[in-house]
């Protein structure tokens, strides 16, 4: 059996480069991987492509990248949390893509499959729409959209094997998954790490075959994007 397990974040993002184009899993500030982030903070790793669903907030998450400026380009859906992010884009010093939340996980699904692109009625007549093929299908006009794939796939898992086999909890299944098979190279963090064959194979969500590195996280903040009490 393959043995996938690296004893130390620095060991997992070594080969990180600068300019690299990576996937961040996670949704909000749930299942996001904290260490390889700080991690990469600490390196200095700059001009970096980052594919995430949100951007993290002030001071956590992507925005620990932001507030550095090691990100250059930004490829999301929701980023209405984080102010270095909004201050960063009207000044015109970080480039932006906005993604309606559906197409983009269809697009990273898309990338993980091999499918180079499909059509979508989603940003039909907004600016989503600007510069992109229309096709017209069932009488619906739709746009024609690629696929994403990136450099490195970084993802959170709650429980992995040494073969790479990766069990998402919750909210952290929304992305992760699907980024964990668009990425040249993934590299897992997990909150527990098991032998091989010690994961029921019914409840494994990615297979080992997508995963390169894997390695057990430390200290986990998990912190609460919004804290809403009655």
């Amino acid at each position: 059996m393959i043995n996938k397990t690296v004893q130390h974040v620095d060991e997992a993002i070594r080969d990180i480069h600068d300019g690299a184009t990576i996937m961040f899993g996670g949704f909000g500030l749930c299942g996001i991987p904290e260490n390889c982030i700080a991690a990469l903070q600490k390196r200095g790793t700059k001009n970096l492509t980052c594919i995430s669903n949100n951007a993290g907030v002030d001071g956590f998450g992507l925005g620990l990248l932001l507030a550095t400026r090691q990100i250059k380009k930004m490829i999301s859906s929701y980023v209405g949390e984080n102010h270095e992010f909004e201050k960063q884009l009207l000044s015109g010093e970080l480039d932006v893509e906005l993604i309606p939340q559906g197409t983009l996980a269809e697009r990273i699904r898309a990338g993980g499959a091999g499918i180079p692109a499909f059509y979508t009625p989603a940003g039909y007549g907004t600016e989503v729409a600007h510069g992109k093929e229309v096709r017209e299908f069932d009488g619906k006009p739709h746009l024609l959209e690629h696929w994403l794939r990136a450099d490195f796939s970084i993802v959170k898992a709650w429980k992995g094997d040494t073969a790479g086999n990766l069990i998402f909890k919750g909210t952290a299944r929304n992305f992760n998954p699907m980024m964990a098979t668009a990425g040249t190279i993934t590299i897992a963090e997990v909150e527990e790490l098991v032998h091989a064959g010690e994961l029921d194979p019914n409840e494994i969500h990615t297979p080992g075959i997508f995963v390169a590195r894997i390695f057990k996280g430390e200290k986990y903040e998990k912190r609460i994007e919004n804290l809403t009490t009655s």
